[in-house]
């Protein structure tokens, strides 16, 4: 609303100055609810870090696996084996709340993993094998929903930023300026009303000494 449209009276006056205070509580709002949320951008920051570190060492062991398992069965014999391994399913995906923002999280649920027994007439080399890529598959679960957790969370802070900055630099100054109309407004109404009684006074003292006159 332009402040030329605003009425000036005190009970506008009060009306905005509780809108002030509520924007300004708002703003200290969004401000707690920001530090809150890069607090938590950080602290899952760090743990999708380690995990990508332990993916990389994981990896490296269930590659170095392989080639003992290849060294031991041959690669045609290892191929013949990975047939006979069960497909991984597709996993679940649920949501959980994470400072108020809705963010993946994954349902082991789907995944299978390969059977102890089924593993029993392996050779060592090709057991390790099959354990180090379980392992590795649990750990890019792992890092997926570490990582969407991360990209919604840096939006929310975004939005929450924007949200804050328009209130701080917007709408607060805005009501500001609407409280400083209305008092200049009655300040000038004051002024207008005392010269219009300076002006009543002279007029009833000269029509009073006509009368005495």
């Amino acid at each position: 609303m332009a402040i030329e449209n605003v009425r000036p009276t005190r009970l506008e006056l009060l009306r905005t100055r509780r809108r002030i205070v509520v924007a300004k509580r708002g703003l200290n709002l969004l401000k707690l609810k920001r530090s809150a949320l890069i607090a938590e951008f950080f602290n899952i920051s760090k743990e999708a870090m380690r995990l990508r570190g332990d993916l990389k060492a994981r990896i490296a062991r269930g590659y170095e696996a392989i080639r003992f398992a290849e060294m031991r069965e041959g690669p045609t014999r290892l191929e013949s084996i990975s047939t006979l391994l069960p497909n991984v399913q597709p996993v679940g995906v649920a949501t959980k709340n994470v400072m108020g923002v809705q963010t993946p999280r994954v349902d082991r649920g789907g995944y299978t993993a390969v059977p102890e027994v089924a593993l029993l007439d392996l050779s060592a080399p090709v057991y390790e094998s099959v354990r180090h890529f379980q392992g590795i598959y649990q750990v890019v679960l792992d890092i997926a929903e570490k990582e969407n957790a991360l990209r919604r969370l840096l939006q929310e802070i975004e939005k929450t930023k924007r949200r804050a900055s328009a209130i701080e630099n917007v709408l607060i100054p805005r009501l500001q300026n609407t409280v400083r109309y209305i008092k200049f407004r009655f300040d000038e109404m004051e002024r207008d009303a005392f010269s219009m009684l300076k002006a009543v006074k002279r007029k009833m003292e000269a029509e009073g000494s006509a009368v005495s006159a």
